[in-house]
């Protein structure tokens, strides 16, 4: 039987790839676990507003995106940066490694490249900026 905090994690796709296959595959075969699935959905559809529940919403334990790309540049204290390694690879937090991800891909970006998303981004913007007269 899958515990329920299991199933916690498999809603909040915070599961390894292997894991949510093995989830998956469970829920296909038991009524039972779909049931506790259904359940577990419907606490959350009334709002669980435990301190662990708010938590886990709000990913208070997450970086911020600044956070991740100074440890992919590694210019971080060493004990943020030990935090962050142990958050992506041993908690394996599904919302940071895509941002880690994100952030790989951009820094493989040619100049070329990285200068024109910024000039779409810049004249996509130029008309905000106008002066007031």
């Amino acid at each position: 039987m899958i515990p329920r905090e299991t199933l916690s994690a498999y809603l909040d796709d915070a599961l390894s790839d292997v894991e949510t296959a093995q989830v998956e595959q469970a829920l296909r075969q038991n009524e039972t676990l779909r049931r506790q699935l259904r359940g577990l959905l419907q606490d959350r559809d009334r709002g669980e507003h435990s301190v662990g529940a708010v938590w886990r919403r709000q990913r208070l334990s997450c970086p911020n995106r600044e956070q991740l790309g100074s440890y992919l540049l590694g210019v971080l204290e060493p004990a943020q940066q030990d935090y962050i390694e142990f958050h992506l690879r041993t908690i394996g937090c599904a919302f940071c490694q895509a941002n880690m991800a994100d952030l790989q891909a951009q820094q493989q970006e040619t100049a070329p490249q990285a200068q024109q998303r910024r000039k779409r981004v810049f004249d996509s913007s130029a008309g905000l900026l106008k002066s007031k007269k």
